[in-house]
């Protein structure tokens, strides 16, 4: 794992910096949003703008990248998205926080298509899993790093603002030094909404529940914590208690993942989730019970990503499943553009607990729909290869999961030819 990260030191330096950014922005928005006056509706969908952003250009970052090239399309991202961060104190009208989410969330989009090419082309066959794994955890690490600096500083200020601006910044200079030319870029197209569906109807639902949950962890419960009454320190503790169970529990899970029946553990998975959210909504004037509803929900619904993704894979031919894997990853937009405006609604019509009845409604309803799926495929059913478990999570793009799934069926391969050598 050293030798990995020695090897492409500057790529995840790099990485670790715009995660910061991307993680405070976020955070930063919701509690300067709700200082600002603006309504649960208008937060709403100054938070939902940020996915339409990511959704558009995780089709048309691709087609900047073979017209003019990696390191141009790095660059002029990471100008985009400095600027933006900087203007957001300076113009304090809904209006302009939605356009500048939009562009943020192009922006970040693109910039992690970008890196993750990178990454790949870096990697060997032998470290390319290794290489994977770090990027997931640098990821994370970034997010909780952000909301440490934001329990530090002040919301109403500027300075805030600046340090995400000045990290984006950094963050380009180790990787355009050090990252070399990249060959011919070449996209996987996505595979139909249809045919998705018909492949695994419970993945396909799984999924556009989870964009909801995953908006709402990252875009509304800042909102959450400060309508509530929390301090800033406890939101930035209570915002990395999501992403710190999502760490730990990612490599658990999907080891179970590989040696049950993947449908049980989903069903599993998305009921402790549900039911972790239950518990806040039950108890929601207690602060480690909030924290631990936190954890129990990020651990279960990012993991719950990868799980859907495998158990999809199951009944894919392989030359199928990178066209899959960008297909759910649009499907998964398409709910997250929906989950903050949904969970505003809520917050607004039930009170701030509807922040915890919208995640526990839409992790109770995967799990249901599994024990309905359940009775209508056998695993029987099942006419090709179990694929190993992912480990990748939503805020990654078609790039990362594809070589991902390149890695770890190849990884698969080699343990059937030793078992066949062996036996």
């Amino acid at each position: 794992m050293l030798q990995v990260f020695t090897g492409s030191w500057a790529l995840f330096v790099g990485m670790f910096m715009l995660m910061v950014g991307n993680g405070l922005q976020g955070t930063l928005l919701g509690l300067r949003g709700d200082q600002e006056g603006f309504s649960t509706l208008a937060l709403s969908v100054v938070m939902s703008a940020y996915f339409v952003g990511f959704l558009f250009s995780s089709r048309y970052t691709p087609e900047l990248i073979r017209r003019v090239g990696h390191v141009r399309v790095f660059a002029a991202l990471g100008s985009l998205i400095s600027a933006v961060l900087i203007c957001y104190p300076m113009l304090l009208e809904p209006w302009a926080w939605t356009i500048g989410r939009v562009i943020i969330g192009f922006c970040f989009c693109g910039v992690y298509i970008t890196a993750e090419s990178w990454l790949n082309d870096a990697s060997s066959n032998e470290t390319r899993g290794k290489a994977l794994s770090v990027y997931m955890i640098v990821q994370m690490a970034g997010i909780v790093f952000a909301q440490w600096i934001l329990s530090r500083g002040d919301v109403s200020g500027y300075t805030l603002f600046i340090i995400p601006s000045v990290l984006v910044s950094l963050a380009f200079a180790p990787v355009l030094l050090s990252a070399r030319p990249m060959p011919a870029f070449e996209a996987t197209k996505r595979m139909r909404v249809k045919d998705l569906i018909g492949a695994s109807p419970l993945a396909s639902f799984g999924m556009f529940m989870l964009g909801g949950v995953f908006a709402a962890q990252f875009g509304m419960s800042a909102v959450y914590g400060n309508r509530v009454g929390l301090s800033v320190g406890e939101i930035s503790f209570f915002v990395s208690a999501i992403y710190v169970g999502a760490l730990v529990l990612q490599y658990p899970i999907g080891w179970f993942s590989d040696r049950v029946d993947r449908r049980f553990l989903i069903i599993g998975v998305a009921l402790l989730g549900g039911l972790g959210s239950m518990a806040a909504y039950v108890i929601p004037d207690n602060f480690g019970v909030i924290v631990f509803s936190g954890a129990i929900v990020g651990g279960m619904s990012n993991p719950l990503y990868a799980l859907l993704l495998a158990y999809a894979n199951d009944y894919l031919e392989k030359e199928d499943m990178a066209a899959a894997s960008g297909g759910f990853l649009f499907v998964n937009g398409l709910g997250a553009i929906a989950g903050p405006l949904i969970v505003g609604r809520m917050m607004d019509v039930m009170g701030n607990n509807g922040y915890w009845l919208f995640t526990a409604a839409l992790m109770f309803a995967i799990g249901f729909y599994g024990l309905y799926r359940m009775t209508q495929r056998s695993r029987g059913d099942l006419d090709t290869e179990a694929v190993p478990y992912i480990p990748v999570s939503a805020a990654s793009t078609a790039v990362a999961t594809e070589v991902a799934l390149e890695v770890f069926i190849e990884a698969g391969e080699e343990e059937a030819e030793e078992d066949t050598s062996v036996s």
